[in-house]
Protein backbone atom coordinates (compact mmCIF):
# COMPACT_ATOMS: atom_id res chain seq x y z
CA UNK A 1 0.00 0.00 0.00
CA UNK A 2 2.85 2.43 0.77
CA UNK A 3 4.22 2.10 -2.76
CA UNK A 4 0.84 2.87 -4.31
CA UNK A 5 0.49 5.99 -2.14
CA UNK A 6 4.03 7.08 -2.98
CA UNK A 7 3.47 6.81 -6.73
CA UNK A 8 -0.09 8.15 -6.90
CA UNK A 9 0.83 11.86 -6.51
CA UNK A 10 3.38 11.62 -9.33
CA UNK A 11 0.84 10.20 -11.77
CA UNK A 12 -1.88 12.54 -10.57
CA UNK A 13 0.39 15.53 -11.15
CA UNK A 14 1.36 14.29 -14.60
CA UNK A 15 -2.28 13.71 -15.59
CA UNK A 16 -3.35 17.12 -14.34
CA UNK A 17 -0.43 18.77 -16.09
CA UNK A 18 -0.68 17.02 -19.48
CA UNK A 19 -1.97 20.10 -21.32
CA UNK A 20 0.81 22.24 -19.83
CA UNK A 21 3.43 19.57 -20.54
CA UNK A 22 2.79 20.01 -24.24
CA UNK A 23 4.34 23.48 -23.98
CA UNK A 24 7.29 22.42 -21.82
CA UNK A 25 10.64 23.48 -23.20
CA UNK A 26 12.52 20.62 -21.59
CA UNK A 27 11.63 17.50 -19.63
CA UNK A 28 14.32 15.44 -17.94
CA UNK A 29 13.92 12.18 -16.05
CA UNK A 30 16.08 12.14 -12.90
CA UNK A 31 16.85 8.81 -11.23
CA UNK A 32 18.59 7.81 -8.04
CA UNK A 33 21.88 9.66 -7.39
CA UNK A 34 21.32 12.13 -10.27
CA UNK A 35 18.76 13.95 -8.13
CA UNK A 36 21.25 15.53 -5.74
CA UNK A 37 23.42 17.04 -8.49
CA UNK A 38 20.43 18.38 -10.43
CA UNK A 39 18.75 19.95 -7.38
CA UNK A 40 22.03 21.25 -5.92
CA UNK A 41 22.76 23.04 -9.22
CA UNK A 42 19.19 24.34 -9.65
CA UNK A 43 19.10 25.86 -6.16
CA UNK A 44 22.52 27.46 -6.63
CA UNK A 45 21.34 29.01 -9.92
CA UNK A 46 17.97 30.25 -8.58
CA UNK A 47 17.53 33.99 -9.07
CA UNK A 48 14.12 34.92 -7.61
CA UNK A 49 12.23 32.17 -5.82
CA UNK A 50 12.36 28.61 -4.54
CA UNK A 51 9.33 26.73 -3.29
CA UNK A 52 9.88 23.35 -1.62
CA UNK A 53 7.24 20.86 -0.49
CA UNK A 54 8.65 17.75 1.18
CA UNK A 55 7.30 14.81 3.11
CA UNK A 56 10.58 14.27 4.98
CA UNK A 57 13.79 16.26 5.35
CA UNK A 58 16.70 15.17 7.52
CA UNK A 59 19.51 17.29 8.95
CA UNK A 60 22.38 15.26 10.42
CA UNK A 61 24.80 17.16 12.72
CA UNK A 62 27.10 14.16 12.89
CA UNK A 63 27.43 14.14 9.07
CA UNK A 64 27.84 17.79 8.04
CA UNK A 65 28.55 16.92 4.40
CA UNK A 66 25.56 14.64 3.93
CA UNK A 67 23.56 15.39 0.77
CA UNK A 68 20.45 16.61 2.62
CA UNK A 69 22.54 18.94 4.80
CA UNK A 70 24.08 20.40 1.65
CA UNK A 71 20.63 21.00 0.09
CA UNK A 72 19.43 22.67 3.30
CA UNK A 73 22.55 24.85 3.28
CA UNK A 74 21.89 25.64 -0.40
CA UNK A 75 18.44 26.97 0.55
CA UNK A 76 19.96 29.13 3.29
CA UNK A 77 22.61 30.50 0.91
CA UNK A 78 19.91 31.24 -1.68
CA UNK A 79 17.93 33.20 0.91
CA UNK A 80 21.06 35.14 1.90
CA UNK A 81 21.61 36.19 -1.71
CA UNK A 82 18.04 37.53 -1.89
CA UNK A 83 16.06 34.59 -3.26
CA UNK A 84 12.61 34.19 -1.71
CA UNK A 85 12.47 30.69 -0.21
CA UNK A 86 9.28 29.03 1.06
CA UNK A 87 9.15 25.50 2.46
CA UNK A 88 6.18 23.30 3.33
CA UNK A 89 6.89 20.24 5.48
CA UNK A 90 4.74 17.32 6.61
CA UNK A 91 3.76 17.21 10.26
CA UNK A 92 1.44 15.00 12.28
CA UNK A 93 1.84 11.66 10.55
CA UNK A 94 4.84 9.86 11.98
CA UNK A 95 6.80 10.90 15.10
CA UNK A 96 10.17 10.25 13.40
CA UNK A 97 9.19 12.37 10.39
CA UNK A 98 7.72 15.09 12.63
CA UNK A 99 10.93 15.31 14.69
CA UNK A 100 13.13 15.60 11.60
CA UNK A 101 10.89 18.14 9.90
CA UNK A 102 10.50 20.32 13.01
CA UNK A 103 14.29 20.36 13.44
CA UNK A 104 14.82 21.37 9.80
CA UNK A 105 12.00 23.92 10.06
CA UNK A 106 13.76 25.57 13.02
CA UNK A 107 17.09 25.67 11.14
CA UNK A 108 15.48 27.21 8.06
CA UNK A 109 13.35 29.70 10.03
CA UNK A 110 16.41 30.91 11.99
CA UNK A 111 17.97 31.73 8.63
CA UNK A 112 15.06 33.82 7.33
CA UNK A 113 13.27 31.14 5.32
CA UNK A 114 9.48 31.01 5.46
CA UNK A 115 8.41 27.57 6.72
CA UNK A 116 4.94 26.15 7.12
CA UNK A 117 3.78 22.75 8.23
CA UNK A 118 0.82 21.14 6.54
CA UNK A 119 -2.45 20.53 8.33
CA UNK A 120 -2.26 17.70 10.85
CA UNK A 121 -5.45 16.33 9.28
CA UNK A 122 -3.82 15.54 5.93
CA UNK A 123 -0.55 13.92 4.92
CA UNK A 124 1.57 15.94 2.52
CA UNK A 125 3.44 13.18 0.76
CA UNK A 126 4.51 15.38 -2.17
CA UNK A 127 8.13 15.99 -3.07
CA UNK A 128 8.14 19.19 -5.12
CA UNK A 129 10.44 22.08 -5.99
CA UNK A 130 9.51 25.12 -8.05
CA UNK A 131 12.41 27.38 -8.96
CA UNK A 132 12.04 30.86 -10.45
CA UNK A 133 8.46 30.06 -11.51
CA UNK A 134 9.89 28.04 -14.37
CA UNK A 135 11.70 24.88 -13.25
CA UNK A 136 9.60 22.20 -11.52
CA UNK A 137 11.00 19.03 -10.03
CA UNK A 138 8.45 16.49 -8.88
CA UNK A 139 8.86 12.85 -7.91
CA UNK A 140 9.57 10.42 -5.11
CA UNK A 141 12.80 11.72 -3.53
CA UNK A 142 12.72 12.95 0.07
CA UNK A 143 15.66 14.94 1.40
CA UNK A 144 16.98 12.19 3.65
CA UNK A 145 20.17 10.17 3.68
CA UNK A 146 18.64 6.99 2.25
CA UNK A 147 16.53 8.73 -0.39
CA UNK A 148 19.54 10.66 -1.67
CA UNK A 149 22.17 7.89 -1.40
CA UNK A 150 20.60 4.42 -1.38
CA UNK A 151 16.99 4.19 -2.56
CA UNK A 152 15.64 3.73 -6.06
CA UNK A 153 13.95 7.08 -6.70
CA UNK A 154 12.56 8.80 -9.79
CA UNK A 155 11.69 12.43 -10.46
CA UNK A 156 10.98 14.63 -13.44
CA UNK A 157 12.41 18.08 -14.09
CA UNK A 158 10.09 20.17 -16.24
CA UNK A 159 11.23 23.48 -17.70
CA UNK A 160 7.90 25.22 -18.31
CA UNK A 161 6.42 28.43 -16.93
CA UNK A 162 2.93 27.02 -17.45
CA UNK A 163 3.65 23.85 -15.46
CA UNK A 164 5.39 25.85 -12.73
CA UNK A 165 2.36 28.15 -12.56
CA UNK A 166 -0.06 25.23 -12.10
CA UNK A 167 2.18 23.63 -9.47
CA UNK A 168 2.61 27.05 -7.85
CA UNK A 169 -1.17 27.30 -7.49
CA UNK A 170 -1.16 23.89 -5.80
CA UNK A 171 1.71 24.98 -3.53
CA UNK A 172 -0.19 28.14 -2.57
CA UNK A 173 -3.32 26.13 -1.74
CA UNK A 174 -1.36 23.82 0.59
CA UNK A 175 0.55 26.81 2.04
CA UNK A 176 -2.70 28.57 2.92
CA UNK A 177 -4.11 25.45 4.58
CA UNK A 178 -1.01 24.94 6.77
Amino acid sequence: MTRRIALFPIWLCILLLLPALASAQDIKVITNREYFDVVHKAIKEAKNSIKVMMFEVGYYEEYPNSPSNILITDLIKARKRGVEVEVILEIGTWPRVDDKNRKVGRILSKNGIKVKYDSIFVTTHAKLLIIDDRISIVGSTNWTYYSLTQNNEVCVLIDSKEVACKLGEYFKKVWESG
